[in-house]
């Protein structure tokens, strides 16, 4: 996309969602611990910029992270159908040539139609669910049952683009 050599490596670290912080900063908590556990897998050298993302769900205050099982999706699925709620997506960026971590969080808001068990049970089918915070992919199937959103949907996809873009400018990364 941006033309950035990088490695891709996926935490190995179980994800520590801690619900008793502002959701904002448990989210932008989630990308720091992604970035810390690359962090202490590679040399400095190895790895100058670290970036790390992760999205919550919330709605009423109570955090929605990814779901356990199939189980826990739909009842997830269930609260959420018909509302409106907030998507939150914290990211972090480690400078290793500074030693410096910058972070944010970016909250968008998305409306679900209500939705009917046989339609909760066919998305449930089609897997989409699983590793997704709320138990939905906007960019998937789940945007059938859509009627709004508010905000970034890059970052409600997982990754707000514009804010990650001037993160990078800011650590002198020449982009022209």
């Amino acid at each position: 996309m941006l033309g950035l050599p990088f490695k891709v490596i996926t935490s190995p670290a179980e994800e520590i969602l801690d619900e008793s912080l502002e959701p904002a900063k448990a989210a932008t908590e989630l990308a720091m611990q992604k970035v810390n556990c690359v962090r202490e897998l590679c040399a400095e050298e190895e790895a100058p910029l670290i970036f790390g993302a992760d999205t919550i769900v919330v709605l009423n205050g109570k955090i929605y992270g990814k779901p356990s099982d199939r189980e826990h999706a739909g009842q997830m699925l269930t609260e959420l159908q018909g509302k409106t709620h907030e998507v939150i997506t914290g990211i972090a960026l480690y400078n290793g040539r500074h030693g410096s971590i910058e972070s944010c969080s970016v909250c968008s808001t998305v409306s679900f139609a209500p939705m009917s068990e046989e339609e909760i049970e066919w998305y449930l089918n089609s897997g989409e669910w699983d590793g997704a915070a709320g138990s939905y992919q906007i960019q998937g199937l789940a945007s059938c049952f859509i009627t709004g959103i508010n905000g970034s949907f890059s970052s409600i996809v997982g990754l707000p683009v514009r804010e990650f873009y001037k993160m990078l400018k800011k650590t002198g990364y020449v982009f022209l």
